[in-house]
């Protein structure tokens, strides 16, 4: 199969594709800890609450990641962790793009 047969049976997977969700999960892929907390992921994707909870909510109902609320000290401790799940489509979202980077490279050598 040619690098453009290969490209037409790609699909990137959109629910990762989407900017802020491939923020989220690519963070926490390479994330020295576990649990990364909520408001480190809000802090370093400089992203605002609101707009984390929304993706975070979609990310959790997909399987890619799970969510723990607790207490520390009486005050709310939101804490996320990578799933097995999230982690095997995040790496089959890298292989895709991957072979699409692969692909064009090549075409654009050759062009003038």
């Amino acid at each position: 199969m040619s690098g453009r047969e290969r490209l037409v049976t790609l699909g990137l997977d959109k629910l990762i594709h989407e900017k802020a969700r491939l923020m989220i999960l690519t963070y926490l892929s390479s994330s020295d800890s576990q649990n990364t907390g909520f408001t480190e992921l809000r802090d370093q994707l400089d992203m605002s609450a609101g707009n984390l909870s929304i993706q975070l909510k979609t990310l959790e109902e997909a399987g890619f990641v799970t969510i723990e609320k607790s207490f520390k000290a009486n005050k709310p401790n939101t804490t996320v962790r990578l799933s097995i799940e999230g982690r095997k489509a995040l790496d089959a979202y890298l292989t895709e793009l991957e072979t699409i980077l692969a692909t064009a490279r090549p075409a654009r050598r050759e062009a003038p």
